[in-house]
């Protein structure tokens, strides 16, 4: 079996024996902090690079959409508050703190060709800037060493990625600066520049520095990213003692091409690894995090002893994870999950690796056992992860999460907060098993679900068309802690995997298929209608809209589907997410159709009250007892979310009328507020509960859509509620 192939395999068998263990010590998240309420005024802010007080109660993080730094009290770490914001008169890159002093790089630059920078030295009780020193180009990384007497910081003077198709060389090149502190002060007869030309192949002119660590031995490691290289420099006599080609490898077992789904069934060419953060993990190893971002990125982590000879490499072992946990970012193949940031530290006698995934929105946890490190678990960030900082002497872990979506409609920056302790990992809530050929089964989306009629606890769910070249059926053995996907069904159309499709709803035909509810778009030719697939997901049938119904079609159609009956008496009910253009405002349809007669009718469900700007719609539909149940939601994520909710109908209002009439109006019934459910998971409430299925005995099961990653965290939630 290839190394990676291997590895993957191994990741995964531990992903489901730990997340399952007691009495083990695991990371949860307790808190999250959007940073915007530290800049309320500004159009965006970010959190980028993140770190903490000696006293482990204060967090500092970059912003450099906004120009400044965030403060951020995590006192009590379960509930953060904003503490304080900081203008440094451009775009800080990285900050750093010694004592009472935080140190930030801040790129002062007006173009790629004139780059300039500064150093800003800022008093952390008064916030306020103590000193400014001109670096002489563009900074990025900054960190100390642990006697807290020098400072290094990798200038990039980035490339300009509009010239030449990005490619390097081009002038100026980067460089290293050492700053010797004197008390913690600084002095510009204390700030050295270290050249890093003329080391690498690729470019060697034109280094590009990018991260900086410090060893307890003050040598700095430098990761020139584009030339694929690593430098090793003495702070103490500002030499380069050191270095190594990060060079290049293929991954075995992944997901090449942006196709609509996932399958890791494709080897990766050769690239060069282009690592992005690095860090010590002790005086003789180090780990680089291979994100690429020129020509290269081969998608995981590696350790290199100091010679430059390869300890581990990770393999596909994070896509494989990611894939799993249906965070995999299909959208965007090229670089995986893009693993870009890392933090190293000490928790006990345990030392953690932690990998920032940008693309998955995933942070890896791993020990390091000295030779092949050990998974431990995967948690979820806020979207695009960059920065992360270790409080061990607290228990905690922080990360700083770069994008800021509000002007979308969607999630802006968050700072989120980890502790360590005995239990079970939160998260993962829903994993996939691997298939026959040791890969994992792709999934994401989830969008609709049902129970099975007998077995407790078993469930079929479809995913939307984020995964359009691969529309399935998923099992989900909710038994089972988390949950698990256990196998995957392809939807067929005369033998060939099904196109045009957008599944948001999924019920029993009641002779071991399915009946699919797909919402259409006229825009690119996916009618609205219904699917009927046998056990095996071939299409035996398919039902679009009524024309009379089409006319006043909207791009929001159907996003449930729930059977009552059987046979020839079986009707099936479909949720209408939103008004279209023969309702009244305020009042969507619920559908029926049944297949003997072929006969349309609809029923009107009253919709709660959306405050300006907001629409509130339908989910789901499901049917248990005597009720129909009834997942209605606004359109709003975050701080912003007023309504996740399930409601209930009684089967007995629904009647259906003929449609273009007059149409009855059912009588709902709060069941439950969501948002509650979705707050203790200590990120942010997501915006999509798309399904809910109820079992044989009376257990329901909700699930929210991810959107695959795409401008999203990727978290999927599954929890349970009773009905009895």
């Amino acid at each position: 079996m290839h190394a990676s192939k291997h590895l993957g395999a191994l990741t995964a068998a531990l992903l489901l024996s730990t997340a399952g263990a007691h009495a083990a010590e695991y990371f949860n998240r307790v808190s999250s902090f959007p940073v915007a309420l530290n800049a309320p005024e500004a159009e965006a802010t970010s959190a980028e690079i993140i770190t903490a007080t000696d006293d482990g109660m204060t967090l500092i993080y970059s912003d450099s959409p906004n120009g400044g730094i965030g403060f951020v009290d995590i006192t009590d770490a379960k509930a953060p508050k904003q503490a304080g914001y900081l203008d440094m008169g451009g775009e800080p890159t990285s900050v750093t703190v010694i004592g009472g002093k935080a140190y930030v790089a801040v790129n002062t630059s007006e173009s790629f060709t004139e780059p300039s920078g500064k150093l800003v030295v800022v008093d952390i009780a008064g916030q306020s800037v103590d000193g400014e020193f001109e670096l002489g180009g563009q900074p990025d990384s900054i960190a100390h060493n642990k006697d807290n007497t020098i400072l290094a910081i990798a200038i990039e003077n980035e490339r300009d990625e509009d010239v030449n198709d990005g490619a390097i060389p081009q002038a100026p090149s980067g460089y290293l600066t050492l700053v010797a502190l004197d008390n913690g002060a600084v002095t510009e007869a204390g700030i050295k520049k270290v050249e890093l030309t003329g080391l690498s192949k690729i470019a060697p002119e034109d280094a590009e520095a990018e991260f900086v660590s410090f060893n307890d031995n003050d040598e700095v490691a430098v990761t020139m990213q584009e030339n694929n290289y690593v430098v090793i420099v003495d702070a103490k006599t500002a030499t380069v003692t050191g270095g190594f080609e990060a060079g290049e490898t293929g991954v075995a077992g992944v997901d090449t091409k942006n196709d609509g789904k996932i399958d890791f069934s494709a080897d990766l060419k050769v690239v060069p690894r282009e690592p992005d953060a690095v860090k010590w993990l002790d005086n003789d190893r180090l780990i680089i995090a291979n994100e690429g971002d020129w020509n290269g990125g081969s998608r995981g982590f590696t350790i290199f002893n100091r010679d430059g000879s390869i300890a581990f490499d990770s393999g596909n072992a994070l896509d494989v994870n990611a894939a799993q946990l249906g965070h995999y970012p299909d959208f965007r193949n090229k670089k995986g999950v893009e693993p870009e940031g890392l933090e190293v530290a000490t928790f006990g006698e345990t030392k953690y690796i932690f990998i920032a995934e940008e693309r998955s929105s995933l942070i890896a946890i791993y020990k390091d056992t000295g030779a092949e490190p050990e998974f431990v678990q995967s948690v979820p960030s806020g979207i695009s992860p960059e920065g992360l900082v270790a409080i061990p002497e607290r228990n905690l872990f922080a990360t700083a999460n770069e994008a800021d979506l509000r002007e979308d409609g969607l999630a802006g920056s968050h700072v989120m907060i980890y502790e360590l302790g005995e239990g079970e990992p939160a998260y993962p809530q829903l994993i996939s098993d691997l298939d026959a050929d040791g890969h994992p089964i792709g999934w994401a989306a989830i969008s609709g679900a049902v129970a099975d009629a007998e077995k407790p606890g078993i469930l079929y769910a479809v995913s939307d068309s984020v995964l359009y070249g691969e529309p399935a059926i998923y099992e989900i053995d909710a038994t089972a802690q988390p949950a698990r996907i256990v196998k995957k069904t392809v939807i067929a159309r005369k033998g060939e995997t099904a196109q045009k499709l957008d599944l948001e709803g999924i019920t029993l035909d009641g002779e071991g298929g399915f009946w699919l509810a797909n919402e259409g778009d006229s825009d690119k030719l996916v009618p609205h209608g219904l699917i009927h697939v046998d056990a095996e997901g071939a299409i035996q049938a398919e039902v679009g809209f009524p024309v009379d119904l089409l006319a006043g079609q909207k791009r929001f159609g159907a996003e449930g589907v729930a059977a009552i009956g059987s046979g020839d008496d079986l009707t099936l009910w479909v949720a209408v997410q939103r008004e279209w253009g023969d309702d009244e405002k305020g009042f969507v349809k619920l559908l029926s159709y049944t297949p003997a007669t072929k006969e349309w009718a609809a029923v009107r469900y009253p919709l709660e009250a959306a405050p300006e700007g907001v629409w509130v719609g339908l989910s789901e539909i499901t049917v248990y007892g005597d009720y129909a149940y009834v997942v209605e939601r606004d359109n709003q994520i975050a701080d912003k979310a007023g309504l996740k909710a399930i409601y209930r109908v009684p089967v007995a209002d629904l009647v259906g009328a003929e449609l273009g009439g007059e149409l009855p109006v059912v009588t709902k019934e709060l069941v439950r507020d969501l948002i509650p459910d979705l707050a203790s998971n200590n990120g942010y409430v997501v915006d999509k509960v798309e399904s809910f299925a109820v079992d044989s005995t009376g257990k329901g099961f909700v699930i929210t859509d991810n959107d695959g990653t795409d401008d999203s965290s990727g978290e999927t939630f599954f929890w349970s509620i009773d009905l009895q």
